[in-house]
């Protein structure tokens, strides 16, 4: 079996540790995600969704357990490395798109390059073929503002994976939108992942979009069981 792009073993997380009240959100959780696959995690709110894919994406740190990126423990790393491995391996989609409000949309996917060091002539060449991969590329020069939802959770797509990450994680990424244009931004999403072959682990509410997936998984009293 070949190594995974992301393996979480024996994940805990409480919050109010060792307080009357704690709450357990994550107790003993193991996942993998493989390169290529893309992972529907359904849960109810308040279940855990967005504390198991910041401490996946070294946002946060669990209280017992390991994760691995590429077969490199992340678990116990210094602030810098941690930060670094999230420049370098990983892309986050949110909800909402929080693009720069000040920058256009090719600037937007370009910033992330910069500060990777990618020379800018290179940096702005991966922002159009990004852009024009999910039908953005007209709306280049325009600021998130003069966007529709749509288009702005493309750029956010773009911008997601502007350093060719080798994990993609994103929570509730078509939450905000109308189901015609969720739809449309899934299908985009998916065929980026599918072009770049890279892992994504995507939390949603949205049952329909979630079995159009590789895999789903549910999470469960602070544990991972099969969709």
């Amino acid at each position: 079996m070949n190594e995974p792009v992301l393996a979480l073993a024996g994940l805990a997380k409480s919050y109010l540790k060792g307080r009357p009240g704690e709450v357990r959100v994550l107790d003993g959780l193991d996942l993998r995600v493989d390169a290529g696959e893309v992972v529907a995690l359904v849960a109810p709110s308040g279940a855990g969704k967005s504390t198991l894919l910041h401490i996946a994406g070294l946002l946060d740190t669990p209280d017992a357990g390991t994760v691995t990126l590429s077969g490199r423990t992340m678990t116990g790393l210094p602030d810098r490395a941690r930060t670094e491995a999230r420049r370098a391996d990983l892309g986050f989609v949110y909800q909402f798109h929080h693009l720069l409000p000040e920058f256009t949309a090719l600037e937007n996917v370009v910033l992330p390059q910069l500060a990777n060091a990618v020379p800018q002539a290179e940096a702005r060449a991966r922002a159009m073929r990004l852009l024009e991969a999910t039908g953005v590329a007209p709306r280049a020069a325009h600021r998130p503002a003069a966007l529709s939802g749509g288009e702005q959770q493309r750029v956010a797509f773009c911008r997601a994976l502007a350093n060719a990450p080798k994990l993609l994680l994103a929570d509730e990424p078509t939450g905000n939108l109308d189901p015609a244009t969720a739809d449309q931004v899934f299908a985009t999403l998916m065929s980026l992942v599918r072009e770049t072959g890279l892992a994504a682990l995507i939390a949603t509410h949205n049952l329909e979009l979630a079995a159009r997936m590789d895999r789903v998984v549910r999470l469960e009293a602070g544990r991972i069981v099969p969709g």
